[in-house]
């Protein structure tokens, strides 16, 4: 396992980090399960361990809690909040009064006192950076709090919440989760230079794509990913996107088979190959997914493939650049275009 430095924060954190995204009924994994993964992930060098409240509104946050116990202090812990926790209507954003309350549930559930990083799971353009921040900044100089960053902001509200945070004299988001994988590489463009000019630590969530880059989505063969189950249409192959990701697909098949790696092992060693991430987040949902992704730990790319790979999709490109969460709300809402 390689290690490398979060952002400007001082700690190491392994570059291969354990996403739970799949503990309970997302996944359909069981406690013992997930404790099991996540024990050899720890053999295996992981050191960093992300969730969210969201993620089976709790059920995650539990399971990491039970898995984690009597080892609080051998690793990285980091959960996310503001996505929606049931139908209430500020059970959710980033709000001093919703984010108090949601740090204190995901205390409870992970049982623990503190987390390492407290990331946004959204940008909530509802609430001014300054009460993001004023709140984030509180729970820090608390102890219940050490770091706090973003995910998945377009990388201009990244930069106006660096702006705010000098401008108010607060702490400052100091990571940022965005999608990156080889399928969509669009943060190249513009988050990535961004992260890298404040010196933002990088954990890049799905570097497999939801399972296209994992080997269950081939020419000719049944879909095995999980996610297609949850998620038909990003599968169907009748959409052009979709064909065209199939297509790119096959390609880095057989560029991982000419360079003696496999599928998963050349897609995570490209997202760990760029200078600005600082980990990749792995999501999964058995032991045998957790052994096929750690093999990638050592990797690393040689040039020569890393330009193969982008003559088979181009730099700064997304293949699916619907689903990448991101879309100023202007993009999304008629009504708020000529406002």
């Amino acid at each position: 396992m390689q290690y490398r430095t979060l952002g400007r924060t001082g700690v190491q954190v392994s570059t291969l980090a354990l996403g739970a995204m799949n503990f309970g009924a997302i996944g359909r994994t069981t406690q013992a399960e997930a404790t099991a993964i996540v024990d050899a992930a720890l053999e295996g060098g992981v050191n960093l361990i992300d969730t969210a409240d969201m993620y089976g509104q709790g059920e995650s946050e539990v399971m990491v809690g039970q898995a984690i116990k009597n080892r609080r202090d051998d690793l990285v812990l980091a959960t996310k909040a503001a996505m929606p926790m049931g139908e209430e209507r500020n059970h959710r954003g980033t709000s001093r009064r919703w984010i108090f309350k949601a740090l204190e549930d995901s205390l409870r559930r992970l049982d623990v006192d503190h987390v390492d990083l407290y990331q946004m799971h959204r940008w909530d353009p509802a609430t001014s950076d300054e009460e993001a921040l004023s709140a984030l900044t509180d729970l820090q100089r608390a102890g219940k709090i050490r770091y706090f960053g973003s995910s998945t902001f377009p990388a201009y509200r990244i930069v106006q919440a660096q702006w705010a945070a000098r401008e108010h004299h607060l702490s400052r988001y100091t990571t940022e989760q965005p999608s990156y994988s080889i399928l969509q590489r669009g943060i190249e463009a513009h988050v990535l230079p961004v992260t890298q000019e404040y010196g933002l630590g990088v954990l890049a969530w799905s570097p497999l794509a939801s399972g296209w880059l994992s080997g269950a989505v081939r020419a000719g063969q049944a879909i095995t990913t999980n996610r297609a189950a949850a998620l038909p249409q990003r599968f169907d192959l009748a959409d052009p996107a979709n064909q065209a990701r199939l297509d790119a697909v096959e390609k880095l098949a057989k560029l991982a088979d000419q360079a003696q790696l496999s599928l998963i092992q050349l897609s995570l060693g490209f997202v760990t190959a760029h200078p600005g991430v600082t980990s990749a987040l792995i999501g999964p949902r058995t032991l045998d997914h957790l052994k096929s992704q750690l093999a990638a730990a050592d990797t690393v790319l040689p040039a020569d493939v890393l330009d193969e790979i982008d003559a088979i999709v181009a730099p700064g490109v997304d293949l699916a650049a619907h689903e990448k969460f991101d879309t100023p709300p202007a993009l999304l809402d008629p009504s708020l275009r000529r406002r």
